[in-house]
């Protein structure tokens, strides 16, 4: 009798489902975004759906990413300093049309760093104070732009720089700075 109750505890235990590999709302926010806007190029610029044209997408598309996209890139090996090669992670289901949350369970698997990356929260120039912000923060603004801040030394110096190229770079946020 004992040794059919332990059967059956064994059996209930081995039918319960175990803990979801199912992405939690927020996880893999980079390789998320990342896969699901180069997935959208390879069908906008009709690639064709073979692992070495998605290997060859990847890598020229890696080369341009800047950021946390480029740490992914880094991390599935698609740039030329990366250590590990793991492409074919992803070309490999892309070419079977995968959707792009299956393929970052799946690589969460093989290195948790790639999940834990995260898009910088983006500063509304509209509100901010350039004032109270930190410099590392003034030169982040600068850097997503393209642009540097040559000669500059003091913070009054990058405040300077970001609202002379806020017309250009972020024009909405110019104008409501300027009707304050």
């Amino acid at each position: 009798m004992l040794c059919l109750s332990g059967l059956s505890v064994a059996l209930a235990l081995a039918l319960v489902p175990g803990p979801s590999e199912a992405l939690k709302e927020g996880e893999c926010e980079v390789c998320v975004s990342f896969l699901g806007k180069f997935y959208q190029s390879l069908t906008d610029n009709n690639v064709k759906f073979t692992s070495a044209d998605i290997e060859n997408a990847i890598v020229k598309t890696c080369k341009d990413a800047k950021g946390k996209e480029n740490r992914f890139c880094y991390y599935i090996g698609a740039t030329s300093d990366a250590a590990t090669k793991m492409i074919n992670e992803v070309s490999k289901p892309l070419s079977y049309h995968a959707p792009v949350e299956k393929i970052c369970e799946k690589l969460k698997k093989k290195d948790m760093q790639i999940c834990e990356l995260k898009y910088d929260k983006q500063l509304d120039l509209t509100t901010v104070d350039l004032k109270k912000l930190k410099v590392k923060d003034l030169k982040k603004i600068l850097e997503e732009w393209g642009e540097s801040c040559k000669g500059c030394a003091e913070k009054s110096d990058f405040i300077r720089k970001i609202t002379e190229l806020m017309p250009k770079y972020a024009p909405a946020a110019a104008k409501a700075r300027t009707d304050l």
